[in-house]
């Protein structure tokens, strides 16, 4: 039985083109903060440590705790020097880049949709930004006012995806099964891979991303427009009866 559904954000909540929204940011980060570190060095210690997130495997570690570990001796500064600039630019400078995503109604709708079916309604967007970052785009796409029971972000997640532990983390914060989930997103690598902890998948049309390997179970396919119809109908896997 159906008790809980995780929601991608980028692309699935929020549509976007994730990479231009990427390249975006990080053109207009680095710049930020040349005053205190050089752009190619900041660039270099940013994907550095946003790959160390990727791999670590700590569960002891937050991926805060393990990008401030690799970060601070690339650029040889201390967090008191670097972080208040990075806290001004996701106050001031981030709020901007909403000019890139393309918010639709049926992401409130849907959240609204699963909460009034008495399921537990995680954001599972991948969490290698600061949480402040992650609010921002839920603003974006409606529903930051919406009473979510997880959110991961960077400060309360130690693996990330596609990794098997993510989504047992997951699981287990909303205190169910992974047997008793199903994960929606828009990335068949990333997203389709809760499939690996027994959770079931629903692959959200219209900003699909696909590396082509590895592939995991889709167990369906469609629009958040047809996600809120199933809830509504107990339905396919979003059966809560």
């Amino acid at each position: 039985m159906l008790r809980a559904v995780l929601f991608d954000l980028d692309g699935t909540l929020l549509p976007m083109d994730t990479e231009a929204f990427i390249s975006h940011y990080t053109k207009t980060l680095a710049p930020k903060l040349s005053e205190i570190v050089d752009e190619k060095t900041f660039l270099y210690a940013l994907w550095t440590s946003t790959e160390a997130m990727v791999r670590s495997r700590d569960a002891g570690k937050t991926n805060e705790t393990v990008f401030t570990e690799t970060f601070l001796p690339i650029v040889e500064k201390t967090k008191e020097e670097i972080w208040p600039a990075l806290d001004k630019f996701y106050e001031e400078e981030f709020p901007q880049f909403a000019s890139l995503t393309s918010p639709v109604p049926a992401a409130r709708e849907v959240i609204k949709t699963t909460l009034k079916a008495g399921l537990k309604v995680a954001v599972a967007t991948n969490p290698v930004f600061p949480k402040k970052a992650i609010e921002h785009r839920l603003d974006w796409a409606g529903i930051s006012d919406l009473p979510l029971d997880l959110i991961t972000a960077y400060e309360n997640s130690s693996f990330t995806k596609p990794h098997p532990q993510y989504y047992e983390f997951i699981a287990a914060e909303l205190g169910v099964n992974p047997s008793e989930c199903v994960m929606i997103g828009n990335d068949k690598q990333e997203d389709m891979a809760a499939a690996q902890v027994g959770m079931k998948t629903f692959l959200v049309e219209g900003h699909i991303i696909d590396r082509g390997e590895p592939q995991f179970p889709v167990s369906e396919q469609g629009t958040l427009e047809e996600v809120i119809e199933q809830i509504e109908k107990s339905r396919g896997i979003f059966q809560t009866y």
